[in-house]
């Protein structure tokens, strides 16, 4: 069912950006060599309140116009847990400027602020959380969907109980241009197994918001070390309209059609499922010569001898390399590729254990 939603106001001065779309034109969609390995310096994602336990990753396009608040060139990182590591209890996102300077973007009154982060054409930040009141499932709460402006101010939130609960991945498609457009924010809920669409019309005087249960029924459950297990990360290939949604339940990749145009609820069918490299898959991206990017979180299928690994796989599905992000299971989790061009791409991901996130640039083949 589709729904529609209250209105939310940005702050004077948000000026419009032109949204990177990670699943934008893929050229050379059949190259098959991996882009391993990759050399990133680093950064500690350890806020001032002591929040550890990085998630979410995004970039700040460097089409951003001039102006206070977010910088081109800046990345944002939300923590979900607090400083005694308690999970579901984070309550901060991190900005990290282009020189690598950090500080607090924004401090959420709930904890648990999840990978479910991404950022509109308008200049607003979304984010999504699931909090806990004592870091284990038995009390994961639903959460909200959350929407900011570029200087980290509050500005509502979107969504009904059954289409947010548990927001856990995002993937934004925007179109929009000078302040003006339409955006549809896919996210998916870990605690329902339903992935939900967001579509979002906006100018520089407001904005006006419908939300639709695009697809339902992924396998999820509570688990001791990982808290949740089910759909998780999410990305949009806008040449095929598809949806494509990384199960850390099922080990598995699953893809939804029509994603961006249906109105009524689809259902999503296997991609691919690889129970020898993929292990809790936590996040997804499509980079531009359309190879898939999956992080593991080694929340279920657990290898000591592939801890904490990327894995790429081609257009098709076909595996084709893996790096490791820190020597013990359970450091990847939240990253972001950015399209620089010329097949270019910047790539940002965590490594939980250390709390850090990793920063490298690298040419696709």
């Amino acid at each position: 069912m589709k729904t529609s939603m209250l209105h939310v106001r940005p702050a004077t001065g948000v000026a419009a950006f032109a949204i990177l779309s990670l699943a934008a034109t893929l050229a050379n969609a059949q190259s098959t060599k991996s882009i391993f390995p990759l050399l990133p310096p680093s950064v500690s994602t350890i806020p001032s309140n002591g929040d550890v336990n990085p998630y979410g990753v995004v970039f700040v396009p460097k089409t951003l116009p001039a102006g206070g608040g977010l910088q081109p060139g800046d990345i944002l990182v939300s923590n979900f847990n607090n400083s005694q590591n308690l999970q579901g209890t984070g309550t901060t996102i991190l900005r990290i400027d282009s020189t690598g300077a950090t500080s607090t973007f924004y401090t959420s009154p709930t904890g648990g602020l999840s990978a479910a982060l991404g950022i509109l054409s308008n200049g607003w930040v979304m984010i999504g959380n699931l909090p806990t009141a004592d870091g284990t499932s038995a009390t994961a709460q639903p959460g909200r969907f959350a929407v900011l402006d570029r200087f980290g101010n509050f500005l509502g939130t979107l969504g009904t109980a059954a289409q947010i609960d548990g927001p856990w991945g995002m993937a934004v498609y925007d179109t929009g241009s000078n302040g003006t457009g339409t955006a549809h924010v896919f996210v998916s809920n870990v605690l329902n197994g339903v992935v939900t669409r967001i579509d979002i019309s906006y100018t520089p005087g407001g904005a006006g918001a419908t939300a639709l249960v695009l697809a339902q029924g992924f396998n999820h459950r509570g688990d001791p070390a990982a808290l949740e297990l089910g759909p998780s990360g999410l990305a949009y290939n806008a040449t095929t309209n598809t949806l494509f949604v990384a199960s850390s339940y099922d080990n598995a990749i699953y893809e939804i059609p029509s994603a961006a145009t249906t109105n009524s609820t689809v259902t999503a069918t296997l991609f691919l499922q690889d129970a020898t490299h993929l292990h809790g898959p936590l996040d997804l991206a499509i980079l531009p010569n359309g190879h898939f990017l999956v992080a593991n979180s080694d929340g279920s299928n657990v290898d000591p001898n592939q801890p904490s690994e990327l894995v790429e796989y081609s257009a098709t599905g076909v595996f084709l390399g893996q790096m490791p992000v820190d020597p013990n299971n359970g450091g990847a989790f939240g990253f972001a590729a950015n399209n620089m061009g010329w097949g270019t791409i910047r790539l940002a991901y965590v490594d939980d254990n250390t709390n850090t996130l990793h920063i490298t640039t690298t040419v696709l083949q």
